[in-house]
């Protein structure tokens, strides 16, 4: 009887070690979790174009994406070579550092392209910030090609669905990179006292500001 005992008992011990060296060899330490990271929505796409002008070069990004229509139409001017040899004529200086200048073909049919469909800034979400270029119109529709750059932020000019009246605001297409300093030189530049016609007599620059070429940039 007490060798039955013995031998039972390293049996027993065996059996109730088992499922412990079992359980040893399936479970493991589970990984630490982490939050997945937050996709990265891409950066709309641009078209950048280098101006030289008789005061120096300056550089435009332009929202081909987020503004196509009107971006697309300054780039078919650029490249069929219509804003080569034109000016800036307008300079409207409200403080240092404020104002916007205006540069185009000033109503030459020869240079003059269709006219094109308004893209406001509310719906293209490009606004009138500091170096903002923008094209200039009358009505909404009207736009060809005639083109101005804040200096500062101008609020003023975005679309205001809130306001009476034409409250569409001007289509604003992209902004200065680079070359800044170069259009405060022009938006510091001399004007005439009795060039120009209503509220732009006394904007009218002289002499104009050439525009040598205007060129994308690879």
């Amino acid at each position: 009887m007490m060798i039955r005992r013995t031998l039972l008992a390293p049996l027993l011990f065996g059996a109730l070690l088992a499922p412990v060296a079992a359980l040893a060899q399936t479970t493991s330490t589970p990984a630490p979790t982490t939050a997945p990271a937050p996709a990265v929505a891409p950066k709309p796409a641009t078209q950048k174009v280098a101006i030289e002008t008789n005061m120096g070069r300056f550089v435009l990004e332009l929202e081909t994406e987020r503004a196509p229509i009107t971006a697309r139409n300054f780039l078919r001017y650029a490249d069929q070579k219509r804003l080569d040899g034109i000016a800036f004529y307008r300079s409207v200086k409200v403080a240092d550092k404020f104002g916007f200048v205006q540069f185009g073909i000033e109503g030459n049919p020869k240079r003059a392209l269709p006219p094109i469909a308004h893209e406001p800034t509310t719906k293209t979400g490009v606004k009138h910030v500091n170096g903002a270029i923008s094209t200039a119109r009358l009505a909404p529709g009207t736009a060809r090609g005639e083109f101005t750059i804040s200096v500062g932020d101008q609020t003023s000019l975005d679309a205001n669905p809130s306001a009476p009246g034409d409250n569409l605001g001007y289509a604003a297409f992209g902004k200065v990179v680079e070359g800044m300093d170069v259009i405060w030189k022009i938006l510091d530049a001399p004007t005439s006292p009795t060039k120009g016609e209503g509220v732009m007599k006394g904007q009218m620059l002289e002499p104009k500001v050439k525009i040598l070429s205007v060129r994308r940039v690879p």
